[in-house]
């Protein structure tokens, strides 16, 4: 029996996620390398995160949450830190 992948994740969705980035002119990763660096061999670098991100062996580091100030308001936002 053929076990199944654990997430159905297309090329697709993986295309139009890197164009949300480049379009938000997106920072490097929490690898350092940033999008120059990513485009020089973007055909590869995709098929590599689409690869491991479907196939289930992509484990995204934990992320640290800061509530940083909002204005005078004395509310707050979340902030991501890595």
């Amino acid at each position: 029996m053929k076990e199944a992948k654990p997430y159905e994740i297309s090329k697709h969705v993986v295309w139009v996620a890197y164009t949300k980035v480049k379009a938000n002119r997106g920072a490097a990763g929490v690898d350092g390398r940033s999008l120059a660096d990513f485009e020089k061999d973007l055909k590869n670098n995709l098929f590599k995160i689409w690869n491991r991100m479907s196939s289930g062996s992509y484990f995204p580091p934990p992320v640290r949450l800061v509530e940083i100030p909002k204005g005078y308001t004395g509310a707050t936002r979340p902030l991501a830190r890595f």
